[in-house]
């Protein structure tokens, strides 16, 4: 009988131990954190096809998202599909590609001015095509970091705020490439003529 009692009180300790995982983790997951794998080469080369992300899903509950920032998010023609890209026009802008070049028009700079994004692109990597699109109340222009080989705004037109899952955070894989993410926020080149 002791042997069924010690048995039944092993069972419930497991239950309570359980429950308490749970009522830890799943909120976690749900409302602040969420696993995220890079599929493809649209962000290489700061992001690489296989690598494990952890999103931040809290910071825009707080913030709007900023330019520069690296985020996940619900493709708008498929929202079974996750597609992880950089924000480079934010809500109000007028975005225009031309010449390898973006132009960011705003009421701040109602001329324009030329994005730089030589603190995370390499020089050899153009944003190519022609594009002029004025960004909704909450919406965002993004890209790849790869610019040749990348499915995003330039193809499929603004991204609805949404559709945002969160920002990358962490990179937990490969461990050599583990740490927390820092993006640097992309300057102007100079104001257009």
């Amino acid at each position: 009988m002791k042997f069924i009692v010690a048995v039944g009180a092993f069972f419930w300790e497991l239950i309570k131990v359980f429950l308490l995982a749970m009522a830890i983790i799943v909120p976690i997951r749900y409302f602040l954190v969420q696993p995220f794998f890079v599929r493809g080469a649209s962000m290489e080369p700061n992001f690489l096809d296989g690598e494990y992300l952890v999103v931040d899903e809290l910071s825009y509950r707080l913030r709007e998202p900023r330019r520069g920032e690296v985020i996940v998010f619900q493709f708008p023609n498929n929202p079974s599909q996750f597609f992880i890209k950089r924000i480079v026009g934010l809500p109000g802008e007028h975005v225009i590609i031309e010449d390898n070049q973006i132009l960011i028009k705003s009421e701040r700079y109602p001329s324009g001015v030329v994005l730089d994004e030589a603190q995370y692109l390499p020089t050899d990597n153009p944003t190519r095509g022609s594009v002029s699109v004025t960004l909704g109340e909450n919406e965002y222009f993004v890209l790849g970091d790869n610019r040749s080989a990348s499915s995003d705004s330039r193809a499929w037109g603004a991204l609805g705020d949404d559709d945002i899952i969160g920002r990358a955070w962490i990179r937990a894989f490969p461990v050599e490439r583990f740490g927390v993410l820092e993006f640097p926020r992309p300057g102007f080149l100079s104001a257009a003529s």
